[in-house]
């Protein structure tokens, strides 16, 4: 780069020399802004800030202090550089939001350190100064994203890699695998984008997923394994020896929550070589949880077991959908005991359903007079879910679409 005339001034100073001459401190300063205003770099071990963090930060403000010098943005070897950094963030699963913040800070740092210093015979020289900040800026953004992404894409195809391999049951070659995953088998609703007038489904199942991948991976340190479609798939999610149930079930909550869907997830956990084995049982604990009718959620084996035994092949089985053999034809009943199994009161079952609660009131006395027993009684009640469990089941192994209702919500 050569230099050009006329020195950028603030304070009576040329701004590069003080810059320069100030290296370290501004490196600290702007270390200090990062911990305090991202607390994802506050979390980051003291080895790295003070080492591949400072470094970055040191060579960042070089890089602009010869911008100011020069008036003229970096070349090759400093983008080169900053793209690197980026993707060693990647790598360590740093969000991108959070790597591209770092940048503005570091610059902000600098703005703000030299406004109370400003003659009032060096404003153009400062204005001059924000417009080579914004240039510098709007060329290293790029870079940076460039180097994440592409380091962000490495890593994503050897998830994917590993993936396959922990799902075929072969991860005996791969090393540092947590000692446990939570498999989840995912059914996603539709986002009220896919089925808005003038909005492209596609392209609004495919935000739903990205939200919800962005969700998963920000509370997990260890890489979150999916293939998810907009319709649902399977995900795994790294744990200790023993689960934390508790805080699985807030961030599935929140993953919800960020993808705008409804969501139910069967969840079996294992030791890296069962994983084969707990997909499957996620699967089946999942299709349980819906032909159960069960509202949106993360369901384990242990919250559905009744319904799940009772879907299990034998003569209990045929006995059991018998019972509601007379409510076959009457499918709006069959619909009714279901919602009120899970809603457990007639109002926010009419409400749900769309009619008036005295329909309610009359469909469940149909029910008792068709079947004998009563949704209203603590004693039925046990005995009228595993029913409709194994009823379910005999509609899946008949290759029918089990009749859920209304029971997995959609958008």
């Amino acid at each position: 780069m050569g230099n050009k005339v006329g020195q950028l001034v603030v304070g009576g100073r040329p701004l590069h020399e003080r810059l320069s001459d100030e290296l370290s401190a501004y490196t600290g300063l702007v270390l200090e802004a990062l911990t305090a205003r991202v607390p994802a770099y506050g979390l980051l071990p003291a080895e790295q800030l003070t080492g591949d963090i400072t470094r970055v930060i040191e060579q960042n403000l070089r890089s602009f202090t010869e911008v100011l010098r020069t008036r003229e943005l970096p070349g090759r070897p400093e983008l080169d550089f900053l793209r690197e950094s980026a993707a060693r963030r990647a790598e360590e699963g740093i969000p991108i939001d959070i790597v591209l913040t770092a940048y503005h800070i570091g610059i902000e740092v600098v703005w703000e350190s030299l406004t109370g210093q400003v003659r009032p015979a060096e404003v153009g020289d400062v204005m001059a100064v924000n417009t080579l900040a914004l240039r510098y800026l709007e060329l290293v953004a790029p870079a940076v994203g460039a180097g994440y992404l592409d380091e962000r894409q490495a890593v994503f195809d050897d998830e994917r890699s590993l993936l396959s391999s922990l799902l075929d049951g072969t991860p005996s070659a791969v090393a540092g695998l947590p000692p446990r995953y939570v498999v989840l088998a995912v059914e996603i609703g539709a986002h009220a984008d896919e089925s808005a007038d003038g909005v492209d489904p596609t392209v609004a199942g495919r935000r739903k997923l990205r939200r919800l991948r962005v969700e998963l991976e920000r509370q997990f340190r260890d890489p979150v394994l999916s293939s998810f479609t907009p319709a649902g798939g399977l995900a795994l999610l790294p744990a200790t020896a023993t689960p934390d149930w508790a805080r699985l079930d807030r961030i599935f909550a929140d993953a919800s929550r960020a993808a705008g869907a409804a969501i139910t997830a069967g969840a079996a956990a294992a030791e890296p070589p069962e994983v084969p084995a707990a997909a499957e049982l996620a699967r089946e604990v999942l299709r349980v949880a819906r032909n159960s009718g069960r509202a949106p959620g993360l369901y384990r084996l242990d919250d559905v077991l009744l319904e799940y035994q009772m879907s299990r092949p034998g003569a209990a089985l045929d006995r059991l959908s018998a019972m509601l053999a007379p409510l076959s034809g009457h499918e709006e009943l069959v619909r009714t005991l279901e919602t009120y199994l899970r809603r457990g009161n007639r109002r926010p079952t009419a409400t749900e359903l769309h009619v008036h609660p005295n329909t309610v009131d009359y469909r469940l006395r149909r029910i008792t007079d068709l079947t004998g027993l009563d949704p209203t009684r603590i004693s039925d009640v046990a005995l009228l879910r595993a029913a409709l469990a194994a009823r379910a089941a005999e509609d899946g192994r008949a290759g029918q679409p089990p009749n859920t209702g209304p029971a997995v919500r959609r958008g």
